[in-house]
């Protein structure tokens, strides 16, 4: 257990007593605990062991992770960048995820280069929220070019495209399943955008 955690039993115990409202004397009837032992248990001025933990927390009906103070694990998501084809991905989610966002950077297209977009479909849902540039998504029959602060969401069982609308570069947030992870991916030829 880290240093400290130990001096936090005694409030969660006296915390969830409060909660339950018990008193010292309740308490110390249920437990056979004293109610001198359990006020300085739960001032910090006893240290607290197995002994008078267990009976304190059956009385409290409390299971023993719910006295010790749990560590919160880093947050920050370990940020990985692929590249496939001319497309840069940049994780924003766990890898083992159900769901997985991506920061997605298409490359700028100073020539003007009309691609033609090459649909695709799989399993899923998509949604993504455009970051700067702008972005063209064929969607069945539909072609739309969205620019930064719009969003979209859609079927992935809907042959889609995505690419750049004009020349500059094009970034934005996507979040799919891990199918969707599979598909978008998956290295491309040079050339080809999403």
């Amino acid at each position: 257990m880290p240093d400290g955690t130990l001096a936090l039993i005694g409030p969660r115990l006296k915390g969830w007593r409060e909660k339950r409202s018990m008193t010292l004397v309740e308490l110390s009837r249920v437990t056979g605990i004293s109610s001198s032992t359990l006020s300085r248990l739960e001032a910090g001025k006893r240290a607290p062991n197995l002994e008078l933990v267990i009976p304190i927390a059956r009385a409290l009906r409390l299971e023993l992770d719910d006295l010790v103070p749990r560590t919160a694990p880093d947050p920050r998501v370990a940020r990985k960048t692929k590249r496939a084809g001319e497309v840069w991905y940049e994780s924003l989610s766990p890898e083992m995820s159900p769901v997985q966002t991506y920061k997605v950077t298409l490359p700028a297209n100073p020539a003007g280069v009309v691609v033609t977009p090459q649909p695709q479909v799989h399993d899923g849902q998509e949604w993504l929220y455009v970051l700067s540039g702008r972005l063209r998504l064929v969607l069945g029959e539909q072609d739309v070019v969205l620019g930064p602060g719009e969003a979209a969401d859609f079927d992935t069982r809907i042959p889609h495209w995505l690419g750049v609308a004009g020349t500059g570069p094009t970034e934005f947030l996507s979040i799919f399943s891990k199918d969707g992870k599979r598909i978008h991916l998956r290295a491309r030829t040079s050339g080809s955008n999403i």
